[in-house]
C-alpha cells in the first residue's frame, strides 16, 4: 500500500493516474507498493513467472533477447512513466517472461499486483487503453529492431547507433561487446567494423570509449 504522500509523487510520474477516477486512484493506492532496483539486476529472465507489472517512476530497464550462440539483441527500453509490454503480455496470457530485462539506471517502480492488473483491464477503460498505447508503442519500437536486422547492413547498423549516442555525449561510454549485445552481432564483426571507421578518420576508439571525429563520413555510411 502506498502512502498519502507517495501516491501523491506517483502521481506526477504516470499520466495514467492524472485522469483516472476517484475508485481507481483509490485502488491503485490500496493494490501499490513501491520497489527499488539496482543497476545490473535482472527483473525478469526468460521462463520466468511474471507476478507483478513494473510502472518506472525512475530509471531505464533494458529488454532483451539472447540467442542459442550466445548473442544479445535489444528489443526496446523502457524508462519514465513506462512500463513493459511483454511483462504486461505474460501476465494477461498467464505465460512465462519471454525475454530479459536488466536495470541500466538504478530504478524506482510502483509495482502492481498481475491478478489486479488483470482484473483492472476488464473493469477500468483508462487502464485498458493505457495498456493498449503500450503495446502500440513497444510494437511498432520491436518492428524497427525486426526491419533493422532484416533489412540494413551491420555497418551502416553501427555508424548509426554511433551517430544517436553521440548527440548525447561525445565521447560515447561504450564498449565492442555492448555494441555488438545492442545489435544483436559478435564482439569480432563490431571490432572490425570500428577498426574500419578508424582508419578512416571517422571515429577513434579509446578502451571503454569510441569518439566521433566525422559525423558527415558515418551520415554517408548509413546511405551507402
Amino acid at each position: 500500500m502506498l502512502t498519502p504522500t507517495e501516491f501523491s509523487r506517483i502521481q506526477l510520474s504516470l499520466p495514467i493516474l492524472q485522469g483516472a477516477d476517484s475508485q481507481l486512484a483509490r485502488e491503485f493506492q490500496q493494490a501499490a507498493f513501491l520497489a527499488r532496483v539496482p543497476v545490473g539486476h535482472d527483473v525478469f529472465v526468460e521462463g520466468d513467472r511474471v507476478d507483478a507489472i513494473a510502472l518506472l517512476i525512475s530509471g531505464v530497464v533494458r529488454v532483451y533477447k539472447i540467442g542459442e550462440t550466445g548473442r544479445e539483441i535489444t528489443l526496446y527500453r523502457f524508462g519514465l512513466g513506462e512500463s513493459c509490454i511483454l511483462t504486461a503480455n505474460a501476465i494477461l496470457s498467464r505465460q512465462s517472461f519471454p525475454a530479459v530485462a536488466t536495470v541500466e539506471q538504478e530504478a524506482e517502480a510502483v509495482m502492481i499486483p498481475s491478478d489486479i492488473f488483470r482484473d483492472w483491464v476488464k473493469r477500468y477503460d483508462p487502464w485498458r487503453e493505457f495498456v493498449f498505447d503500450l503495446l502500440s508503442q513497444r510494437l511498432a519500437s520491436v518492428m524497427e529492431v525486426v526491419d533493422e536486422v532484416a533489412f540494413h547492413r551491420m555497418d551502416s547498423r553501427v555508424a548509426s547507433l554511433l551517430l544517436e549516442r553521440c548527440r548525447r555525449g561525445n565521447p560515447i561510454k561504450v564498449t565492442h561487446q555492448e555494441i555488438a549485445a545492442e545489435l544483436g552481432s559478435s564482439r569480432e564483426v563490431i571490432s572490425r567494423l570500428l577498426e574500419d571507421f578508424s582508419g578512416r578518420g571517422w571515429i577513434q576508439v579509446r578502451r571503454g570509449e569510441v569518439e566521433v571525429l566525422d559525423v558527415d563520413g558515418l551520415e554517408e555510411r548509413i546511405k551507402v
